[in-house]
């Protein structure tokens, strides 16, 4: 599990409910320093920030799917989720979204259908359109027409 956010605190927040559930978790502060580690940490997920210095969330994402090695690696957004972030995000493949402020069991119940959909256990949260049963997944959204 790679967790990147630029502010320390919701990294440790992420870190620690994470690692209560029995998740290895590694933090990375901004994109940059997550092209950095995530060939040596090799993680079932990466949760991405989209604010961040030096490298944004959606640029990031966009470069792990570019990626042959990490193509296929589950990607959620944590961040204030917009109508643009999410449109973005879905564009270069981001596989869930979590707004901020969430819940902590929010954030465990979509790393670990996440978490499951990279070690083989299913595909229920990868393909369909739909909201996690307590809506803190988002997988595919109707966007309105812009006009």
């Amino acid at each position: 599990m790679l967790v990147v956010d630029d502010n320390k605190v919701i990294r440790q927040l992420i870190r620690v409910n994470l690692e209560l559930e029995g998740l290895e978790v590694v933090t990375a502060a901004d994109g940059a320093e997550c092209l950095e580690v995530v060939h040596q940490v090799r993680p079932d997920v990466v949760t991405l920030d989209v604010v961040m210095p030096r490298l944004d969330g959606l640029r990031t994402a966009a470069r792990l799917r570019a990626d042959p090695r990490t193509r296929d690696v589950p990607l959620a957004i944590i961040s204030a989720c917009g109508h643009h972030e999410i449109e973005a995000g879905l564009e270069v493949g981001v596989d869930a979204f979590l707004a901020k402020p969430f819940e902590p069991a929010e954030l465990v119940h979509m790393v670990g259908k996440l978490v499951e959909r990279a070690r083989g256990g299913g595909r229920e949260c990868g393909g369909g359109p739909g909201v996690g049963g307590d809506g803190a997944q988002v997988k595919e959204v109707d966007l309105p027409a812009v006009p």
